[in-house]
């Protein structure tokens, strides 16, 4: 049973109290699989021709109306603070969005910990400050449905004055869908109350929806602030997109390194991950990968980690741990529920091979890390800061994620045995940010809105 499927099992229409034929489908509607798809990157340099093109583009962005049907491709579109003033949003509207946003990614650099080899200076050109004004998306079932789309968008590009295409990047994944690691990706997803589909084993309840829609309650029982007015605000949520190239023949080489033969090298990067590369938790299948497991969406997601407060089983240290500690006893008390996010990644170039070294690291893989959330800013910062490029949170000092962490000097992992722990170093930055953006993705009546030079 494929995804989709399953959510049209599920889907209980009588059960919506979202406004969903508002709400872009791409918040709610998770990729295929397989996919192939594309982001490109605007540049506004005439306002009444970046409305104009938003005005004809909205005709192709589909609601979340009809979120759980087949569809061949559908679009998204999000906008950064300096995309929204070169279309001449008014101040007031503008002045109302959240400081991180009206800063940019590049300009929060010290908050998210993006220095060194991280830093904006090493940004493709499409990310530099200012430059990044609208962000397109394209998701598509195969490369027939791709290119019917990006046919289309091109062709009301095409058809534009005054804005320019400044970045392009096609990404795609087979019915694995593993990441450039070669590990299942996206498994683990919140249901959100009020679309309609309940939760899977493992999502214990739903999400509050203003967690991730603005305008709805969040969990503390009343909406997050939203931009004003309203007609701009509800409806719409916060977008956070990084580019990392990922260095996955160094990644080999790491753990070829610290284990003998393949079967210890495979434990080895699923204690780093926490999950196998099938997607089976560790949780579940402690010893060896368990492929039936991870392809079950009704089981693969369904543990926690009361029964491994140790992390005998996961290492607290393990990439998936820290991004969602679930139950997990932390030092540092936090509302897990209110760091959730909708995550929309994707991967691009070759598949992971075993046989890949560091020289076969030339910047063709990697992944576009993106999620959808209405704390997003103060979500992502969180967890660059706490989750990601620290250990206090779990009683590891200066210890950093496996995976995402950025390791200017070589670091270590933590890994829980009897009768003592055992601790890996010689891990080096494994995914290298190469840029990003902080963007906001309005509702379909707020696109028309902006559209109509409000």
């Amino acid at each position: 049973m494929t995804f989709l499927t399953d959510l049209k099992a599920r889907f209980v229409r009588e059960h919506v109290t979202l406004a969903l034929d508002d709400i872009q489908a791409l918040i709610l509607r998770a990729r295929p699989e397989p996919y192939v798809g594309i982001h490109a990157m605007l540049h506004i340099d005439d306002a009444a021709g970046g409305r104009d093109l938003i005005r004809r583009m909205a005709e192709h962005i589909p609601s979340a109306a009809g979120w759980t049907d087949d569809r061949d491709a559908w679009m998204g579109m999000a906008l950064s603070f300096q995309g929204l003033k070169a279309l001449g949003v008014p101040e007031s509207s503008l002045t109302s969005f959240p400081l991180p946003f009206q800063q940019g990614m590049a300009q929060r650099a010290e908050q998210l910990r993006d220095v060194g080899s991280n830093a904006p200076e090493h940004w493709d050109d499409a990310f530099q400050p200012g430059i990044c004004h609208i962000a397109l998306t394209i998701y598509a079932r195969d490369e027939a449905a791709l290119d019917v789309a990006i046919d289309k968008a091109m062709g009301e590009l095409e058809r534009s004055r005054g804005v320019t295409l400044v970045g392009k990047h096609v990404f795609g994944a087979d019915e694995e869908a593993k990441n450039p690691f070669g590990f299942r990706d996206s498994i683990s997803q919140p249901a959100i109350a009020g679309s309609g589909v309940a939760p899977l084993p493992g999502q214990e309840r739903s999400i509050a929806a203003g967690e991730f829609i603005l305008g709805e309650n969040s969990e503390t029982g009343a909406p997050v602030a939203m931009p004003e007015p309203t007609e701009l605000g509800r409806n719409g949520s916060f977008v956070v997109l990084r580019k990392y190239e990922s260095q996955a023949g160094a990644f080999n080489d790491f753990v070829r390194s610290q284990a003998e033969d393949e079967a210890a090298q495979d434990l080895l990067a699923a204690k780093l991950v926490g999950r196998w590369r099938s997607g089976a938790p560790l949780t579940l299948a402690p010893e060896q990968d368990d492929p039936a497991l991870g392809a079950d969406p009704k089981r693969n997601n369904d543990f926690d980690f009361s029964k491994d407060p140790r992390g005998l089983m996961c290492p607290h240290a393990a990439h998936m741990r820290r991004l969602n500690p679930r139950d997990s006893q932390l030092t540092i008390l936090t509302d897990v529920n209110i760091h959730r996010i909708i995550r929309r990644s994707s991967t691009f170039g070759p598949k992971w091979r075993r046989e890949l070294t560091a020289s076969d690291d030339k910047g063709e893989r990697g992944i576009f890390f993106i999620f959808i959330s209405a704390r997003a800013y103060d979500t992502i910062e969180f967890f660059q800061q706490e989750w990601i490029n620290r250990g206090n949170f779990i009683d590891l000092a200066t210890e950093r994620d496996p995976m995402v962490g950025l390791h200017q000097t070589p670091g270590s992992f933590t890994i829980p045995e009897t009768p003592v722990r055992r601790r890996v170093d010689g891990i080096t930055t494994f995914n290298r940010l190469r840029g990003g953006e902080y963007l906001f993705m309005p509702s379909l009546s707020a696109l028309k809105w902006i559209a109509e030079a409000h």
